[in-house]
């Protein structure tokens, strides 16, 4: 019998944690939407020609709505996004690099991991698309 209660009671503890969390998601939705009700009535609204132009960091729109990029930036982009990855996998080699037992074939298997970086920054260097115009 002291089993059941006692298992019952790990129930309830279970089931508590998630009602506070559940209830703590609850009032943070409610504040979120009081907030932006309270701000859609107290705000102002006077529509005017000048608050209908795009804003464009304050300078007048000339032009069409259709601007060309030059693909070059969308490379560099990805070339930031691929040493940003490589930064991330260091931290954690160097961790189990030094645990004993991984040295030899985390070591390896990093300098693969950096080969195959190399060979795309000099594809990259050797396509020109470092240089900046």
């Amino acid at each position: 019998m002291s089993e059941r209660v006692n298992e019952g009671r790990t129930d309830v503890d279970y089931f508590h944690g998630y009602s506070v969390v559940g209830l703590v998601a609850v009032v943070g939705v409610l504040f979120v939407s009081v907030a932006f009700a309270s701000g859609r009535l107290l705000r102002p609204v006077v529509p005017t020609p000048e608050k209908m132009l795009t804003y464009e960091c304050g300078v007048d729109p000339v032009g069409g709505d259709w601007a060309h990029t030059q693909i070059r930036y969308y490379v560099y982009s990805f070339l930031y996004v691929i040493f940003a990855v490589d930064a991330i996998f260091l931290f954690p080699w160097a961790t189990v690099f030094a645990a004993p037992g991984y040295g030899g074939a985390t070591l390896v298997e990093m300098f693969v991991f950096l080969g195959f970086l190399a060979v795309g920054l000099l594809y990259a260097w050797k396509k020109g698309v470092l240089e900046w115009t």
